[in-house]
C-alpha cells in the first residue's frame, strides 16, 4: 500500500486539451501558428494556457517580439508533456493498428525535394492509407523534429546533436544550368573560369542560406557570386530556365525542364539526403510505414537523383 504524507499538495485535475495547448505554442513558437496546427482559435488557445498555468501555479511562457519563448518553469514541464505525448500516440497506434494507419504525418522536407521529388510520388503512398491525414511542408527550412515541429524531417545532413535517430536515405547530383535563349545571347563557357566574366549567376541569398550544403558555386569555380538571388529554389529554376542567368540546380528538378541545358557537364556536385526522426517515435507505425516506403520509392527512383 503506498502512504502519501498528509503534508504533500494534491496533483491538480488538468484536462489534456490543456497540455496539448501548451505542447503546440512550444513546438510553434507562437500561439496563433500553435492554434492553426490544432484547428482551435487562437483565443481558445489562449484560455487554454491560462487555464494551465493556474493549475500549475506557474508562468510557462514568456511573451517576446517573436512569439511566446518557454520560461524555465516551461522547459521543465516540456520534457514531461512530450513523453505523455508519445506515450499517448504509441496507444491510439496500437488501438488503430487492425483498421491501418490513422492520425496525422508531418514531413519537413526543403522546398526542392518535397516539390519536386517527394509531391510527385506520395499520392501512392496517402492512397494505400486513406485514413492517414499527410502534412507534406516543403519550404526554404526545415521543421525540427527534436522539437516536436514535424514527425519526420528529410534533411541535407545528419544532426549532430539531440535526440533524434537518422540514416542516409540517398545521394542526389546537382549540376549547373542555363537556358537555350541565355546560351545563344550569351556563348557557352567552356571551362569554369570562363564564369567570372560575362556571365550572370543565379543562386542564394548568402544570408539567408539555411544549411551549409546549399553553398553550390564555389564547386564550380573559386569566386564566383550570384547577381540574381533567391532563397527559393523554384524561384532559382525560374530565372534560369526564362535567361536571366546560369545556376546550379539539382538534376532532378532540371532534368525534367526541357527549356534548361546542362552546362559544363564534368562538373558535377554531390549531396545526400536524411531522414531524420525523434527517437521517441521511431517505432510509431505510421512513422516506420513511411520510411519503409520512402526507402523504396527513391531506390528505385535513383536514376532520377543521380542521373
Amino acid at each position: 500500500m503506498i502512504s502519501r504524507s498528509d503534508d504533500a499538495l494534491p496533483m491538480p485535475s488538468i484536462d489534456w486539451s490543456d497540455y496539448q495547448a501548451f505542447l503546440a505554442i512550444a513546438r510553434a513558437g507562437q500561439l496563433a501558428a500553435a492554434a492553426r496546427a490544432l484547428g482551435v482559435a487562437p483565443t481558445t488557445m489562449g484560455r487554454r494556457l491560462r487555464r494551465l498555468e493556474a493549475a500549475l501555479g506557474a508562468r510557462l511562457f514568456e511573451q517576446t517580439r517573436s512569439g511566446q519563448d518557454l520560461t524555465e518553469a516551461g522547459e521543465a514541464l516540456l520534457a514531461s508533456v512530450e513523453a505523455m505525448a508519445s506515450a499517448a500516440g504509441r496507444i491510439s497506434e496500437r488501438a488503430d493498428q487492425g483498421d491501418g494507419l490513422s492520425g496525422t504525418l508531418r514531413i519537413s522536407t526543403s522546398e526542392g525535394f518535397g516539390c519536386w521529388f517527394l509531391a510527385r510520388h506520395l499520392p501512392a503512398f496517402q492512397s494505400a492509407h486513406p485514413r492517414l491525414a499527410i502534412d507534406l511542408v516543403a519550404s526554404s527550412g526545415f521543421l525540427s523534429p527534436g522539437r516536436r515541429e514535424a514527425d519526420v524531417a528529410v534533411m541535407l545532413s545528419r544532426p549532430r546533436t539531440g535526440p533524434l535517430v537518422a540514416h542516409k536515405l540517398a545521394d542526389y547530383t546537382l549540376a549547373l544550368y542555363g537556358s537555350r535563349d541565355y546560351l545563344d545571347r550569351h556563348g557557352t563557357p567552356a571551362r569554369p573560369a570562363d564564369l567570372l566574366e560575362g556571365h550572370a549567376l543565379v543562386g542564394y541569398i548568402p544570408d539567408l542560406i539555411y544549411a551549409p550544403e546549399l553553398r553550390y558555386l564555389d564547386e564550380i569555380h573559386t569566386g564566383l557570386r550570384a547577381a540574381l538571388r533567391s532563397p527559393s529554389i523554384t524561384a532559382q529554376q525560374s530565372l534560369i530556365a526564362s535567361g536571366a542567368g546560369l545556376g546550379v540546380l539539382p538534376c532532378f528538378m532540371a532534368g525534367s525542364d526541357a527549356r534548361l541545358v546542362p552546362v559544363l557537364p564534368e562538373k558535377r556536385i554531390l549531396r545526400s539526403f536524411w531522414f531524420v526522426t525523434h527517437q521517441d517515435i521511431r517505432k510509431l507505425p505510421r512513422v516506420t510505414a513511411f520510411r519503409q516506403w520512402l526507402d523504396e520509392t527513391v531506390r528505385r527512383m535513383e536514376g532520377v537523383l543521380t542521373p
